[in-house]
């Protein structure tokens, strides 16, 4: 009896605690409060759980609210989490202090199942070691001679014939889907020398496809656990629910590309591998003496990077092309004025000319970017600039999708479609990219983590938005306002439903 009434008055002294008590993170000098509402044991759980489907929109507020851009995020079962669209801070954490800032444990273990030791889930010799060899791969020439090669391949013989016949059967075609499916082919057949065949007739479905897609679904969700956040770890232990899928699927991506490799360590001794004529990045993995286990991981690594990225950049671009059909005409001037009606010869440096597409392409970029957040974690207590302090262990996010709405950075037109925010003129009166802090728009990362492939994503992004507008002009098949969806890259939610008509611009 004494124990339910023990039991009872502390659950009541809970309740009112929760009800009365709740509180912001912080209160600004004038004396408004910012941040989400806090209470004692549960944190922030009940307004993150009602903003749960609208969480950017949400954090992005709350952090124009903060007069210092960032915000304090704790709730149950998680730890302390300080996310900034503050620009000094973001260069503090990904440069000025970077070795405090680490990946950090608690964010690998969300995703080792699938990504292992990758290079984008390890930190301190594992990541210096794969940087470097990741630094050399994508500064040599036949890796972007190999892109360009499967670029050309997968859209003449592949893409645009899809795109043609949905234009004459009046077919409504899912451009996200399509624009998924082709970065997946062009990025297996450079790490791997491996055809998917994704886009051929009928949209073939693919078991390694499909247990990549549900294994990353999986793991993000696992970050975003809402209710209980070590959930999937109780799931993992009794092999139920989602992790049962997840381990399921990851046997067979990992079973997939541990054949490859297999295979062509077989076939080819090591020294044919390089002088044999491979150009891909599998087999130069193999022939720096990575075991299979490393050389699986680094593999998957670059599917993440090359497909994932590109795939939602490019529907967001092209989204916004609908709305904005002059900016449409501009890139095909620019396209036409550089190469006329041949767009086969000097294709790569034809590409690193077009800058209002490059433009076009980054200010997409600023407002829907692929990476909407990302953490690392504090290894020791420490102060950001902003004056926000920072414990041991701390979740330190920055948030790419926020700041590019902050009025601070971008100017009072934020929310406009403007690629000439992007421009400058040279001397000799040439269009030529403006210098932007990596720290103000930090979605390729900065500092030492600075994306190594960004050169080769905007060759990718550029080349198939050329390819496609020279040939079509996209139609939505309604006015309602696409949803973001943050996943491991952001999605559109319900996909992307275009019909096309014939250019007739040029």
């Amino acid at each position: 009896m004494e124990f339910f009434l023990l039991s009872s008055f502390f659950f009541l002294l809970l309740l009112v605690s929760v009800v009365v008590v709740g509180r912001s993170g912080r209160r600004g000098s004038d004396g408004r409060t910012f941040g989400p509402r806090h209470h004692p044991i549960i944190g922030c759980m009940i307004d993150f759980r009602k903003n749960s489907h609208r969480t950017l929109d949400w954090y992005t507020s709350m952090l124009k609210d903060s007069p210092t851009n960032t915000i304090v995020v704790w709730r149950f079962g998680t730890r302390r989490n300080i996310v900034t669209a503050n620009q000094e801070n973001v260069e503090y954490i990904l440069k000025t202090n970077f070795q405090n800032y680490p990946k950090g444990e608690p964010l690998k273990e969300h995703f080792r199942d699938l990504l292992g030791t990758g290079i984008f889930n390890v930190d301190g010799e594992m990541w210096f070691k794969q940087r470097k060899l990741a630094s050399h791969e994508f500064t040599t020439k036949c890796l972007r001679d190999t892109l360009v090669k499967s670029l050309q391949s997968e859209t003449e013989n592949r893409l645009l014939p899809l795109l043609k016949t949905a234009m004459e059967n009046s077919s409504v075609i899912d451009m996200q889907e399509v624009l998924t499916r082709f970065a997946f082919d062009v990025i297996c057949d450079i790490s791997f020398g491996y055809d998917l065949g994704l886009l051929k007739n009928g949209l073939p479905a693919s078991e390694f496809a499909s247990a990549y897609d549900t294994a990353s679904e999986i793991c993000i969700k696992r970050v975003r656990g809402i209710f209980f956040p070590a959930a999937w770890k109780v799931k993992r232990f009794f092999h139920i629910g989602s992790e049962r899928i997840l381990r399921d699927k990851v046997r067979i991506i990992h079973q997939t590309i541990e054949d490859l490799i297999k295979k062509r360590i077989d076939d080819e001794s090591e020294t044919k591998l390089i002088d044999g004529g491979r150009n891909d990045f599998l087999s130069r993995l193999i022939s720096s003496g990575n075991s299979i286990e490393t050389t699986r991981d680094m593999v998957i690594s670059f599917i993440l990077a090359g497909r994932d990225t590109s795939s939602s950049a490019l529907t967001w671009f092209f989204y916004l092309i609908t709305l904005h059909p002059n900016i449409q005409t501009l890139i095909l001037k620019e396209s036409f004025d550089l190469t006329g009606e041949n767009s086969s010869t000097n294709i790569y440096q034809n590409l690193k000319e077009m800058k209002f597409l490059e433009a076009a392409l980054m200010e997409s970029i600023r407002l829907y970017p692929p990476v909407s957040w990302d953490s690392k974690h504090a290894v020791s207590s420490d102060v950001l600039p902003d004056g926000t302090l920072v414990g041991k262990g701390d979740r330190v996010t920055f948030f790419p999708y926020g700041m590019g709405r902050i009025e601070k950075l971008w100017g009072k037109n934020w929310s406009e479609f403007d690629p000439c925010r992007w421009l400058t003129v040279s001397e000799d009166k040439k269009k030529e990219l403006a210098w932007v802090s990596p720290y103000k728009f930090p979605v390729f990362q900065a500092g030492p983590r600075i994306c190594l492939g960004k050169e080769m994503a905007m060759i990718q992004m550029k080349y198939v938005a050329v390819s496609v507008l020279r040939e079509f002009e996209l139609r939505r098949t309604t006015d309602e306002i696409p949803t973001f969806i943050p996943m491991m890259t952001s999605q559109m939610s319900g996909g992307f439903n275009v019909l096309f008509n014939r250019n007739q611009r040029y």
